[in-house]
């Protein structure tokens, strides 16, 4: 394999990739072993793709399967170490009186239904179509849809619990332009 395309993948999409193993795994370890293991997966079988093109979709389809695969064997549960990766995570807002802050709005994440959570964080944290979600989770682009807006739903209710005020997850065609208001 080509090692300077190797490294472009590793410094394009290593961030990426860790954000989303750490939105399913809610742990900093498990979540920086999904991510090499990804890579790994890649040095040993990424040269079998035809297309340039899908390396994205790929690498978040092996990721998502890692997570899978680990989860059969163990359930983890997050710990306070963990905790401090809520604060570097930057807000998309302007204002802090316009949105939620960014931590609370990734713990209400984290306690969306794993179903709902997969597709939110994929859509919302890494700008993945509906169609690219649909290849990574290998289910109907309907059911991405359909689990994105229960999970919005979900976060609504969440917030509303937890007394934050609600909020309202902006779509648009533009995944750049997404934010939560």
């Amino acid at each position: 394999m080509e090692a300077s395309l190797f490294q472009r993948l590793l410094d394009h999409w290593y961030d990426p990739l860790y954000r989303f193993a750490f939105s399913l795994s809610r742990n900093r370890e498990s979540a920086l072993d999904l991510t090499q293991q990804t890579f790994a997966c890649w040095a040993e079988k990424g040269q079998a793709l035809r297309d340039s093109s899908k390396a994205k979709s790929w690498l978040f389809t092996v990721l998502y399967r890692e997570f899978l695969k680990s989860e059969r064997l163990r359930r983890r549960e997050p710990t306070a170490d963990d905790a401090d990766y809520f604060d570097r995570v930057e807000s998309v807002a302007k204002s802090p009186s316009d949105v939620i802050d960014s931590r609370t709005a990734m713990q209400a994440l984290q306690a969306v239904d794993e179903v709902f959570r997969v597709p939110l964080a994929l859509f919302y944290l890494e700008n993945n179509s509906y169609r690219e979600i649909a290849e990574i989770l290998d289910v109907p682009i309907g059911t991405v849809m359909s689990r994105i807006a229960r999970g919005k739903e979900q976060l609504r209710k969440i917030l509303k619990v937890n007394e934050a005020r609600p909020f309202k997850v902006i779509d648009g065609q533009n995944p750049s332009k997404r934010n939560i208001s």
